[in-house]
């Protein structure tokens, strides 16, 4: 009867402990593939996202300066008044969405080795100087186009801001060109070498482009047009770059 009793416990607890392996190893199994899936859809989401929001980012900043090129163009808008300070609103806008298509182009370029990186960060440092640069005489625009009461008093104001030693050529003389040698730089070395990410195209417009308008802001919008048709096809590899930069481990 005892060995009969532990026989038969024995033989329950082997069931119990092979079925209870069996569903375990069936749960996770389950469980893995569950991951796989959701992790799949995480990442398809979030290509989708960034692709979104740099398509987004790429198409605006170029519009954004255009439509600031044409209201300049407007009677009364180099006064100050809502033409100055609308028309600058959305040349400061445009701007700022340049820092997100400066980071994915430095993204892109991908160097593998430590000089190829210093390099590609000294390019967009650069392009990001350029670009608060700009960022800076945007302002003082709008500040000044805020205050002022008149033509004159907005001679007065310009005057008296760019006295101060340094600011002619941190924010007019020099600064912002950094911004334009950056973006080509950056465009050219992308476009350059055997990878050839991008088509030689996109710093040919941009360098087209940004002649156009160093020879007459007027031609702003030409200008502008040009970046657009240069950097609008970029928007699916930029997004691209983001998206495997944030998947890539971090520590």
């Amino acid at each position: 009867m005892s060995s009969g009793t532990t026989t038969s416990g024995t033989t329950t607890s082997g069931t119990m402990s092979t079925g209870t392996m069996t569903s375990g190893t069936m749960s996770t199994g389950h469980s893995s593939s569950s991951n796989d899936s959701g992790s799949d859809n995480t990442t398809i989401t979030t290509t989708r996202t960034d692709l979104r929001r740099t398509t987004a980012a790429v198409a605006a900043a170029p519009v954004l300066l255009g439509l600031y090129g044409g209201i300049r163009l407007l009677d009364g808008s180099r006064a100050p008044g809502a033409g100055w300070l609308v028309g600058h609103t959305l040349l400061l806008a445009g701007l700022l969405l340049f820092a997100p298509v400066f980071a994915g182009l430095r993204r892109m370029i991908a160097p593998r080795r430590p000089v190829g990186r210093v390099a590609a960060n000294l390019t967009a440092g650069v392009a990001f100087a350029g670009l608060l640069a700009a960022v800076g005489q945007t302002g003082i625009d709008l500040y000044v186009g805020a205050r002022a009461a008149d033509k004159a008093e907005q001679i007065r104001l310009f005057d008296q801001i760019q006295n101060h030693p340094g600011v002619v050529p941190a924010f007019y003389a020099v600064g912002p060109l950094l911004f334009y040698v950056g973006l080509l730089a950056l465009l050219v070395t992308l476009a350059a070498g055997r990878a050839r990410r991008i088509s030689v195209w996109s710093p040919v417009l941009v360098l087209v482009g940004t002649v156009v308008m160093g020879a007459d802001l007027d031609l702003m919008s030409v200008g502008a047009a040009l970046y657009l048709a240069a950097l609008l096809p970029l928007a699916g590899r930029l997004a691209s770059a983001a998206a495997a930069t944030a998947r890539r481990p971090r520590g």
